[in-house]
Formats: structure tokens, C-alpha cells, sequence
């Protein structure tokens, strides 16, 4: 059930490029910025990006996302890149490792959503976890994918952070329309 004090404070989301090259300055990070813009657009709330850009590291990502979720206590973390079959691609693998509960259905969805656009989605491994009260949600590397995905997933994202005590957000209906059961 959402308190007073969880509609009031200001939700801080994570939101981590993996990448070798973006990490090195070698590549242009075109995905976080992507992220920022399509949370911009969906939420009417109050919230703080914490950014991160980090290398293809098992390790350094399940770091880096157990700071954020325990340490920045973000809500939500939104990573890109890293989810492919490549021997770098590892960004599942951390997210599962860290992660309390698995997710798979958001992963199902995006990949569906996916497959409209270009037959190599089924190539994607995108999940999603929860470590305490923080959501956990891969998404591709690719800007427009980062769109349609984002957008697919991102009407489930607030009644699940309801649910595992996180704050309240509030999404602009005119983008986005957040699903909540009416008898909580």
C-alpha cells in the first residue's frame, strides 16, 4: 500500500550504458541519453537520475548495480547494452546474480515488442529482477529499441514498484498510462 512519505519523496532511478567503448570515450553513449529522454517523456513525478557508464564487466556491472539499488537506493535501474550473444554481452548475467526475484516476463514482452521491428530480437536476452525495493530492467543498446521497449514494459513498472514498497510514480497519461489494479 503507498504511504504519505513514499508519494512524497522523490524517486531516483539508475540508469547504466554497459559498454566497452562508451565507458573508454572510444564511442558516443547514445543510449543512456535515450533512457533519460523516454523517462522524461513517461514520468509527471518528481524523480533524479544516477548515471553510470561502465565497461563489459560481469563484476564491475553487478557492482555498480548493487550500488545503485542499496546504496543510492534507486528505484528503478534501467541498463542498456550488453544483452546479446556476444562473449562481452554479460548484463543478464549480473542482473540475475544480484538479483532477490526474476522478472522474465518484461524480457518476453520487449523481445515480442522486438520482433515487429527486426528478426534478430529473438538474438536479445533482456530481463529484469528486483534486489529489495529496487526494479532492475535490461534493455537493448539501440536508441529506437530503447523506445519500444521502454514503452512496452514501462505501464507494469509503477504498480511493481508499489508493490515491493518503492515510491510512487506518477506517469503523464498522454504518453504513457501506468496500470494499477483498482482494488488494492
Amino acid at each position: 500500500m503507498t504511504t504519505t512519505s513514499t508519494q512524497s519523496k522523490i524517486a531516483k532511478i539508475g540508469i547504466v550504458t554497459v559498454s566497452d567503448r562508451a565507458s573508454r570515450g572510444e564511442y558516443e553513449d547514445l543510449g543512456g541519453p535515450a533512457i533519460h529522454k523516454e523517462l522524461s517523456q513517461i514520468l509527471s513525478s518528481s524523480w533524479k537520475p544516477v548515471i553510470r557508464v561502465i565497461a563489459d564487466d560481469q563484476d564491475l556491472i553487478e557492482q555498480t548495480l548493487i550500488e545503485l539499488a542499496d546504496m543510492e537506493e534507486c528505484c528503478l535501474i534501467v541498463t542498456t547494452g550488453g544483452t546479446g550473444p556476444a562473449p562481452r554481452d554479460v548484463t543478464p548475467e549480473a542482473t540475475e546474480a544480484v538479483s532477490e526475484k526474476l522478472m522474465p516476463g518484461f524480457g518476453e514482452l520487449m523481445r515480442q515488442v522486438s520482433l515487429k521491428f527486426v528478426p534478430t530480437a529473438i538474438l536479445s536476452r533482456q530481463t529484469a529482477g528486483i534486489r529489495g525495493k529496487t526494479l532492475m530492467v535490461n534493455l537493448p543498446g539501440k536508441p529506437s529499441a530503447i523506445k519500444d521497449c521502454l514503452d512496452a514494459v514501462f505501464p507494469a513498472i509503477p504498480y511493481c514498484i508499489d508493490l515491493i514498497d518503492g515510491p510512487f510514480l506518477e506517469t503523464d497519461n498522454s504518453y504513457c498510462t501506468a496500470f494499477r489494479p483498482k482494488n488494492k
